[in-house]
């Protein structure tokens, strides 16, 4: 008993000075201040339950091994707030700030309802230390690696353990992220900063300080503001994230005007050159704000297994190429003139929204699958609107093979109805492999324009299958 009421203390000292003890029970209970965003490598946060907003915390704020996770009232006390850090392969440490201990699964159990305690964090690749996340509602799944379970709160009340249990769409299990510092909430130190607060004024000279062939994953944090530069991401520089800093991904912009029509060539126009395998973007904005009348690319995507999750991707015709290889998109925005999705690539877009901005309308996809490649482009509960009605086309193949699927997506009025594909280029769209499934909205419909899948077909065109490949990636 003496360790809570000690520890309540401390509670009330870190949240108010100076008020009743009445204000002070009523503060520690509620959520911080900050937006909730998405949890990334380097970033500092509290991590609190969607069945209640109370925030995981290391029970007395022990510091020792074995010392058990719960929730309680967020108060910003250093014991609710944990870092993540980036291991390869997309896993993660939350490291809490306090204790300096891992957020660890006692000995890797598999078991349902143990409950999750701190331990040292060694070289930070254990099993039971390593975790994933994934979007789920109004939070994020913590799925632990060696048990495949996930972190879960069984009741709203203060001291509810934290425990693992078999992952399920449940508000228990879906954690919102508020950012302490870096990874994405709005206050730095920041890896890049305009103001010079930063290691680096600029993202290009971030990227060139990582070394050649580095193996494990560098998260560059990008403080709010504009960044007018071309950023490359070389091919020898795997495992590289750029995590906006701000509170939205509007808040932190890399722009620049390049075009075909200034000699650089459609390909070469881009502002952002993801050559590099394993790459990860998220929470800003990528943008070629040339306008209109040429080619201007604002990201060229040519490294595989590339990550987007909540970016801004802004441009006019060509928007996105999608060069080579496979790439995911969650949660994200896109938006231009003409074939502004466009390549020869794999690429899901998941729970997305795609824009046409142009009153005329215009193909949303330009694809060039491969023949050999059964897979491009999967647009997977996205949302597509546009400026004008009836305008809109979902795609025209820029090769003859192309492959695009429109599946369980909401289709606007932008949409024309009775012909949404079209030819280019001496390729017609229907030896193309143009598909539909399941969409809903006042631009969705059949007709014998509008290719659909059957519910048998439909169980080989799921995200996992577009971007499994032989190595069964699955960012999902």
């Amino acid at each position: 008993m003496s360790g809570f009421l000690n520890r309540t203390a401390r509670r009330l000292l870190a949240t108010v000075v100076g008020v009743s003890a009445t204000a002070a029970a009523v503060a520690v209970t509620m959520m911080p201040a900050e937006a909730a965003v998405a949890p990334a490598g380097g970033g500092t946060y509290a991590i609190a339950a969607g069945n209640g907003g109370r925030c995981i915390d290391v029970a007395a704020g022990s510091k020792d091994n074995g010392g058990l996770l719960q929730q309680w009232g967020c108060s910003g006390a250093t014991w609710q707030q944990f870092t993540v850090t980036a291991r390869a392969n997309n896993r993660f440490n939350l490291v809490n700030v306090n204790s300096t201990r891992c957020v660890d699964v006692p000995n890797g159990a598999a078991t349902a309802g143990v409950q999750i305690h701190q331990w040292g964090c060694g070289d930070g690749t254990k099993p039971a230390q390593l975790f994933t996340f994934a979007a789920s509602g109004s939070g994020y799944q913590i799925r632990n690696v060696a048990s495949g379970m996930c972190l879960s709160i069984a009741t709203a009340g203060n001291g509810a353990a934290v425990t693992q249990e078999g992952c399920a769409a449940n508000a228990n299990q879906q954690w919102q992220f508020t950012s302490v510092s870096g990874g994405g909430g709005g206050s730095c130190p920041c890896t890049v900063s305009k103001d010079g607060t930063g290691q680096y004024s600029t993202v290009q000279a971030a990227i060139d300080a990582v070394p050649a062939n580095n193996t494990s994953r560098r998260t560059i944090t990008i403080a709010p503001g504009t960044y007018r530069e071309i950023v490359t991401i070389p091919a020898n520089k795997p495992f590289i994230t750029l995590q906006g800093a701000g509170t939205a991904a509007n808040q932190t912009l890399i722009v620049n005007n390049h075009s075909s029509a200034g000699g650089w060539g459609t390909s070469g126009s881009a502002t952002v050159f993801v050559n590099g395998k394993d790459f990860i973007a998220g929470n800003l904005t990528m943008s070629n704000d040339y306008g209109e009348g040429s080619q201007a690319v604002a990201v060229n995507v040519n490294g595989d297994r590339a990550i987007f999750n909540n970016v801004r991707f802004l441009g006019a015709q060509d928007t996105l190429l999608l060069n080579n290889y496979r790439s995911y998109y969650v949660n994200s925005y896109i938006e231009g003139t003409v074939d502004f999705i466009f390549g020869g690539g794999t690429g899901v877009f998941n729970a997305s929204q795609i824009y046409e901005k142009r009153s005329t309308g215009g193909p949303i996809t330009a694809a060039r699958t491969d023949p050999a490649n059964a897979y491009g482009f999967l647009f997977y509960r996205c949302t597509i609107t546009g400026a004008t009605n009836n305008t809109t086309q979902l795609g025209r193949p820029w090769g003859p093979s192309a492959q695009v699927l429109y599946r369980e997506s909401n289709l606007s009025a932008t949409i024309r109805t009775a012909q949404p594909w079209t030819d280019m280029s001496g390729n017609t769209w229907q030896n193309a492999r143009f598909l539909e499934y399941k969409n809903t909205g006042s631009g969705a419909g059949t007709n014998g324009n509008r290719p659909q899948l059957s519910d048998s077909q439909a169980a080989n065109y799921t995200p996992q299958r577009y971007l499994a490949g032989t190595d069964g990636w699955n960012p999902l």
